[in-house]
């Protein structure tokens, strides 16, 4: 399984704004500079983080964004899910683009699918809180400089 730049561009967006505090705003050009990744992706994934509610965007001088929900109110599992377009790992998973002559009985696809079951009951067992539990180390990385 692997995931897009864009859930992984969320990922990290939500462990920075974690890592700053609540109460702290911070730029989405700030933030692409620390990781070197392109504003202008940044900007829809913020944009995306706001409308699901996640990050509090304000315009304007002064303006930035922060977490909008505590860290320990963000599943992970349900947050890849909300940020990937499909799980359709092979071809059988989407009936209306299936042309694999094996499918009728293909013992694999369950296999998979049992795969992928485990894999979001993994992520749902975790939360922002649980990847910015060490906020000093995170901090020095990010700030260059403990919190």
């Amino acid at each position: 399984m692997r995931l897009t730049m864009y859930t992984d561009y969320s990922l990290r967006v939500l462990i920075y704004l974690g890592t700053k505090g609540t109460e702290e705003k911070a730029t989405v050009q700030e933030i692409s500079d620390i990781y070197g990744i392109s504003k202008n992706h940044l900007t829809k994934v913020a944009h995306e983080l706001g409308k699901m509610g996640l990050i509090e965007t304000t315009r304007g001088r002064g303006g930035g964004i922060r977490l909008n929900v505590a860290p320990e109110m963000i599943n992970v599992g349900e947050l890849v899910r909300k940020t990937e377009d499909d799980f359709h790992i092979v071809e059988c998973f989407n009936p209306e683009s299936n042309g694999c002559i094996l499918s009728p009985a293909c013992r694999l696809k369950g296999a998979l699918r049992e795969a992928l079951v485990a894999y979001f009951a993994v992520l749902d067992g975790y939360t922002i809180a649980d990847f910015i539990i060490n906020k000093d180390e995170l901090a020095a990385i990010l700030f260059g400089r403990p919190l």
